[in-house]
């Protein structure tokens, strides 16, 4: 056979792999009792809540038709997902398209070349906390670890009430302060952590356990007693193994870890999924909320509890502990931008985050469009907006980011289209801020001292970092 021919074969072959993957999305009002708790409407698809997870092969393409039969425009992110050369297909509403108006359709073509966990969302105003949201699974056409089957758990945190509703609640004329905080409940799989489905363990195999936060502000922490879990992935990055006894996930991040079962099925064991915030009061019951699942080996097996250990005795995965596995080094930096959170309350009286001095506002026309259409002076943040803040970026330029967050409360960052590599984390010299914070509720004394940590080695990427 002539040498070409059956290169061209070969490579044929791995072209015909790959396959378009066609799924349409009619998203509407459902009425829903997903906590076991309240009644309530939510956001959902083809009739249902919770959407059902998609799953694609590397290399395919997801063709994701979104019919929008809400009352106000929507859109639909992919998060974690690059989409090079077809930044349009991101779905941030009014950043890189058009909100998809009421009644109105638009067809994503997501192209999966980077295998790993992922999740899909409403990316307009409400969408994620009332319920339009789904994991999104690209499984590695040739992974470099074994295990012998995967196993999915996505988090969620679920309100009482819609949330313009509860805006309404704190922006009604005549009220004397904020109203009372509402307390979520966590779902796991869906429905209430309380009623989650066990996990079926096989003497002896390797499982994948993909854990999804799908939160939209409180979060998580996952771990699985009497079993050590290996990372090797976080946030669609491959890393290499990172052995833990449990992970924190702050809204939208994402771990997989290997976990090897027992040889003997004589126990069943627990897993933990705590939800918890620092921006709400301490109550226990309430926050944090601990739900518990079966990790069964046999269904007449009795439990095998473990010796409760303090969080503290724990080893947590931690980014700057990690690296990824394809070995790229830190990159060099051509130029540094500093992001410095801030709180603000507004005439209503909220108590508002925001990036720089001025709080994000929707432009009128999407940055994508203008920087597409303003020839030269795409290149002049101003002509953004003034409540973009944009950053203009030459193609190919390495940028370091500097994120100072002096307000006492964790906030997680998640950048489209890309990654961070976690280089450097510690104390913000409150001295050098460019605005003081607001008050705070507590002493800094209450405060643990974070010294300076750096990466060693290989950096970790992610897309959402906390």
């Amino acid at each position: 056979m002539n040498i070409l021919f059956f290169i061209s074969l070969v490579l044929l072959g791995h072209v015909c792999v790959a396959e378009y993957v066609k799924l349409t999305w009619n998203i509407t009002y459902v009425d829903t009792f997903r906590d076991g708790i309240v009644h309530r409407r939510a956001k959902g698809v083809n009739g249902q809540v919770p959407v059902p997870p998609v799953y694609i092969n590397q290399g395919d393409t997801l063709l994701l038709t979104v019919h929008n039969n809400l009352d106000m425009p929507t859109s639909i992110h992919s998060h974690g997902l690059r989409h090079d050369g077809a930044t349009f297909m991101d779905g941030a509403a009014m950043v890189t398209q058009c909100g998809i108006p009421p009644g109105e359709s638009f067809t994503y073509e997501i192209y999966g070349a980077q295998a790993g966990s992922y999740w899909l969302h409403g990316h307009r105003k409400d969408d994620v906390a009332d319920g339009l949201r789904a994991p999104f699974i690209i499984r590695d056409r040739y992974s470099p670890y074994e295990y012998d089957e995967e196993v999915l758990i996505y988090l969620e945190d679920w309100y009482p009430t819609e949330v313009p509703a509860k805006m309404a609640e704190i922006l009604a004329p005549g009220s004397i302060g904020p109203p009372a905080p509402t307390f979520a409940t966590g779902l796991v799989n869906g429905f209430n952590g309380n009623d989650s489905r066990p996990i079926q363990f096989v003497a002896g195999k390797r499982y994948r356990i993909r854990v999804i936060s799908m939160s939209s502000t409180m979060y998580w922490r996952f771990t699985t007693p009497g079993h050590k879990m290996e990372i090797i992935e976080a946030d669609g990055i491959t890393s290499e193994p990172c052995e833990v006894d449990g992970f924190t996930l702050a809204p939208a991040q994402r771990y997989s870890a290997i976990v090897t079962a027992h040889e003997s099925s004589d126990f069943n064991f627990i897993y933990n999924c705590t939800m918890y915030a620092d921006f709400i009061p301490f109550i226990p019951g309430l926050n944090p909320r601990i739900y518990t699942g079966l990790i069964e080996y046999r269904q007449d097996a009795p439990i095998k509890h473990m010796e409760i250990v303090g969080d503290d005795q724990l080893v947590w995965a931690d980014d700057l502990n990690m690296h990824a596995l394809n070995g790229e080094p830190a990159l060099p930096m051509d130029r540094q931008v500093v992001l410095e959170t801030r709180a603000f309350i507004s005439t209503e009286r909220i108590n508002f985050r925001k990036l720089g001095s001025l709080p994000y506002t929707e432009p009128l026309v999407p940055s994508l469009f203008t920087a597409m259409s303003m020839g030269e002076q795409a290149m002049d943040p101003r002509v953004y907006g003034p409540q973009a803040q944009a950053y203009v970026i030459p193609l190919n330029q390495s940028v370091e980011i500097l994120l100072k967050n002096p307000q006492g409360q964790p906030h997680s960052q998640h950048q489209h289209g890309g990654w961070f590599q976690i280089i450097e984390r510690g104390p913000v010299d409150r001295s050098e801020l460019e605005q003081p914070p607001l008050p705070l509720n507590f002493s800094l004394a209450d405060v643990p001292f974070i010294p300076v940590q750096r990466y060693t080695g290989v950096p970790m990427s992610r897309d959402t970092v906390d």
